[in-house]
């Protein structure tokens, strides 16, 4: 009876964590309740995952990332980028390339992918590329880097400590890399040499140049019933009549359109996102007299020396996710306007923008003044997305949290020190040192992230306890009978990276891995290969912006569709597949 009542939890909860019905945080304290009112497990075994040196240990990372981050150790990297590349545009972005690896490899690759949006869209503006072709893949490198260390990702942590825990033992600091980093290598040259062809050459907002002394402005315009803009090509009305404008989008009703991509004439209502010089800008409002979008803009001025549009998006760790926009100070500020918010293809405007409750990953599109953009550049709450970076404040402490970060990686490396233990003495030398304050290290530690890690190890180990995944394990082998270790190795992989597409990959390893291992004991192999199997499968989230939170950052400020996720995706998933397949028997033997 406790296997079907354990079943049925399962199913809702996958259930819930792809619908997202319920916050992943809430899912999960739902898991717990569930299980204790059930008594499956006892009260203790629900909120044991709170206590476990996975969770301990991932969320230690968080803040060592974050002190990095804080005192300027990485962004000292980036600001170097543009020195070594000079003039050359392609040398710029394939060193950023660079650094995002090496720092996802030993980092929690979220707040790096966070630090280095702003860093390549200001290089694509400077050198007049296009960042959507760019932006995916930089998601893509991270995650394929922290396939490498166990440090990489927190997934590869939990693993490693679950493994321990069925007594399998640990995984080594760099064990993974005898598969990760041939992997990571071939990933990342077939990204350099196909995201430029397959990805759309899309024009970003964000891109406010500076050429011959004139500066671009953004602005919108609604197309009136009689102007003389319907029925005509954007693209090519506006190199005819007002060479400096481009049109960036195309908004009709709720969809949003790329003249560079879409083959589309202009119509009434439709709502055109334009850059271009003041000049030009005040000309075409005044021949077509457009109305803005958002109602408060009907008492702005046409863009001038004073003001200037820019995006804005929000970070995982700001304290405006979850908020009414009408809620925050962004509403209130009396001399900043909203003009849109742009979420997962989507553009929001009018009443609607007032009552959208903020999310990661989501872009505001905003009219301030220039006086007002360093207040907006030191605050955490958002990136301004034109801007290169945040301003770092304690640039002072870089050399000591680089030492402190040196330390613990090669602690737990070489064994000299539990990872866990060396991740919370590094968390504390940072406090110590003034490299990370109190207040920004509570922002950091993506409570939600870890709340969800609670809850599904409270739920694998249950699966485990009833027997579940045992059930799970005799179907699996029943659909697969006759067929050798290394093809039902491969099933595993398969089926870990298809459930990382729709749930997190760390909720996907927990759920995944005592299913591998009753079906590695029960075929009568080594277990650990299996094991290892889970690490690159739930890592294999390629296909999906909702897989891992790099994706879903880079959504809004690529102008994506699913569609781009899954013609670079499912290459790479079809990649780590079948060299997962074949390589992790050779040095996982069964």
């Amino acid at each position: 009876m406790d296997i079907w009542i354990v079943t049925l939890i399962l199913i809702i909860t996958i259930f819930l964590l792809i619908t997202e019905k319920l916050p992943y945080d809430v899912t999960s304290l739902g898991i717990m309740a569930a299980l204790s009112l059930t008594r499956i497990l006892t009260p203790l075994e629900s909120v044991a995952g709170f206590a476990n040196p996975a969770l301990i240990t991932v969320a230690a990372m968080f803040l060592i990332s974050r002190g990095m981050i804080r005192t300027g150790a990485i962004e000292f990297l980036g600001n170097q980028v543009t020195k070594l590349a000079g003039d050359n545009g392609k040398t710029a972005i394939y060193l950023v390339f660079l650094i995002v690896a090496l720092s996802s490899a030993f980092m929690n690759n979220t707040p790096v992918v966070v630090l280095f949006i702003p860093v390549l869209i200001s290089m694509c503006c400077k050198f007049n590329m296009s960042p959507s072709q760019y932006l995916l893949p930089l998601s893509y490198i991270s995650i394929l880097a922290g396939t490498c260390t166990l440090i990489g990702t927190s997934t590869n942590i939990i693993v490693s400590d679950l493994s321990a825990a069925y007594g399998y033992g640990p995984i080594g600091m760099f064990e993974l890399a005898k598969v990760g980093l041939p992997l990571a290598v071939a990933g990342i040259g077939f990204l350099l040499i196909s995201a430029p062809k397959i990805l759309p050459n899309i024009a970003n907002p964000a891109c406010e140049l500076e050429k011959k002394g004139h500066r671009k402005y953004l602005s919108q315009m609604r197309i009136p019933a009689q102007s003389r803009l319907i029925g005509k090509k954007p693209d090519r009305y506006f190199s005819t009549h007002f060479p400096s404008l481009e049109t960036v989008e195309l908004v009709r009703e709720h969809r949003i359109f790329h003249p560079t991509r879409d083959k589309i004439r202009m119509m009434k209502k439709d709502l055109l996102l334009i850059k271009g010089s003041a000049k030009d800008l005040v000309h075409l409002m005044e021949e077509n007299d457009p109305a803005r979008t958002d109602k408060q803009n009907s008492k702005k001025k046409s863009p001038g020396e004073d003001d200037m549009i820019v995006e804005l998006m929000i970070p995982p760790n700001s304290t405006l996710v979850g908020d009414k926009l009408r809620q925050t100070r962004l509403h209130r500020e009396s001399q900043l306007t909203i003009i849109a918010v742009q979420r997962s293809g989507l553009q929001y405007t009018e009443k609607k923008i007032r009552d959208i409750r903020l999310r990661v990953g989501d872009i505001l599109l905003v009219n301030l003044p220039w006086s007002k953009l360093d207040d907006f550049r030191h605050n955490s709450d958002f990136i301004i997305i034109e801007d290169i970076h945040h301003t770092i404040v304690l640039k002072n402490r870089a050399h000591y949290a680089g030492f402190i970060f040196l330390t613990v990686v090669l602690t737990a490396s070489t064994g000299l020190l539990d990872i866990m233990v060396s991740a919370m003495a590094g968390v504390f030398l940072m406090f110590v040192t003034n490299c990370l304050q109190v207040r920004d290290a509570y922002r950091s530690l993506q409570g939600n992230i870890l709340i969800l890690i609670a809850g599904t190890i409270a739920l694998g180990t249950a699966l485990e306890k009833t027997g579940a995944s045992t059930l799970y394990a005799e179907t699996l082998i029943r659909l697969l009978t006759g067929f050798p270790p290394g093809m039902i190795l491969g099933v595993i992989v398969l089926l870990t990276s298809i459930c990382t597409q729709l749930l997190s990959n760390n909720a996907t390893a927990v759920l995944i891995l005592p299913v591998a291992i009753s079906t590695a004991t029960a075929i009568g192999v080594d277990p650990k290969p299996f094991i290892i199997a889970v690490c690159f499968g739930a890592s294999a989230c390629f296909a999906s912006p909702l897989g891992y939170q790099t994706n879903l950052l880079v959504y809004g400020p690529g102008g994506y569709r699913f569609i781009d996720y899954l013609k670079l995706g499912i290459p790479l998933n079809l990649m780590i597949l079948i060299f997962g397949t074949l390589m992790i028997p050779v040095f996982w033997p069964f």
